[in-house]
């Protein structure tokens, strides 16, 4: 989450009155995060969440986020519930952008992640994807191996010609090892700490869904164990990862196909998450409120992948 879109509070009461939310009392906006604008309203009826949405998410592809989220709520997983507006839509315009508001989910992200945290993950994603199952709605992986060249290409002329060749080689060897057939649904792809609000050790809620798309159910665990189970000096954690596993595995039994091939899944994962710092990094504009994630973070991880044992993971 981020502020990139200023508004009023005149442009904010015009936009809420086509809401039955109570009129607005105060807000604020939340500097986290580097995707889309949002702010923390407080109504009469209590706090939700507006969301400006911002370039990088496109306009079709919002109503299966907020769809899904829908879906995922009514199912009992937590997570922002979208508030259709008094025509019944639940998508707006403020400031010529797309925007939504959503339920507020109370709790806090975690600074210090344990192996009992990791394991409590675990369960919650395993519900989650079982709960997807039955979604209609289908949305195709748009930052998936496929495009990782492209998106290495755009960072060509602002990287050195080893690391170029370097990454090109890691994508090749990916796209050789990568898996044709595994069980696939609807997966988040980018739950990271911030994205995991906890309360008492309980995981209160999940937030922002605006990469989720249908994908190998394992790659959303290959994107929590570079997210969650590394420690703050850089070192991984195999028992995080275990216990991740773990938990998943008490709510959806991982197949054999899945653990084989999860090694390589982690290793793209940290390849994804280079890439897109890359190419965020290089664009980003100096007039921005949000400072974009360094890089150097996932090159040390995917170093680390390129070296690791296997069974060391699971």
């Amino acid at each position: 989450m981020a502020v990139y879109t200023k508004v009023t509070k005149k442009e904010l009461q015009k936009f809420i009155a086509n809401y039955k939310i109570g009129n607005l009392l105060s807000f604020h906006g939340i500097k986290e995060g580097v995707e889309n604008t949002n702010y923390l309203l407080k109504t009469e009826t209590g706090p939700y969440i507006l969301t400006i949405y911002e370039k990088r998410v496109r306009k079709k592809d919002i109503p299966f986020f907020l769809s899904f989220m829908k879906y995922l709520f009514l199912k009992k997983i937590n997570c922002p519930l979208p508030i259709p507006r008094r025509d019944g839509k639940n998508l707006g315009v403020i400031k010529k952008k797309s925007a939504a508001i959503t339920t507020f989910i109370t709790g806090k992200n975690l600074s210090n992640i344990s192996q009992k945290n990791c394991f409590t993950l675990g369960k919650v994603i395993a519900k989650m994807h079982l709960a997807s199952r039955n979604f209609k709605l289908k949305r195709p992986n748009d930052l998936s191996i496929n495009e990782w060249e492209k998106i290495l290409s755009a960072c060509k002329k602002r990287i050195s010609p080893l690391t170029f060749n370097q990454l090109s080689q890691e994508i090749n060897f990916l796209k050789n090892s990568w898996p044709k057939k595994l069980p696939k649904g609807i997966v988040h792809t980018d739950l990271f700490p911030d994205n995991v609000f906890f309360k008492n050790n309980r995981i209160t809620g999940f937030i922002d869904f605006y990469f989720s798309c249908h994908d190998f159910l394992a790659y959303d665990l290959a994107v929590c164990i570079n997210a969650w189970c590394f420690e703050k000096n850089g070192n991984f954690n195999g028992k995080k990862s275990q216990a991740l596993l773990k938990g998943y595995s008490k709510v959806r039994k991982l197949h054999k196909s899945e653990l084989d091939v999860l090694p390589v899944l982690i290793r793209g994962a940290a390849l994804r998450f280079l890439l897109t710092r890359l190419y965020d990094w290089f664009r980003h504009s100096k007039k921005s409120l949000v400072k974009p994630k360094n890089p150097s973070e996932f090159i040390k991880k995917l170093k680390f992948h390129q070296k690791m044992e296997d069974s060391n993971y699971i």
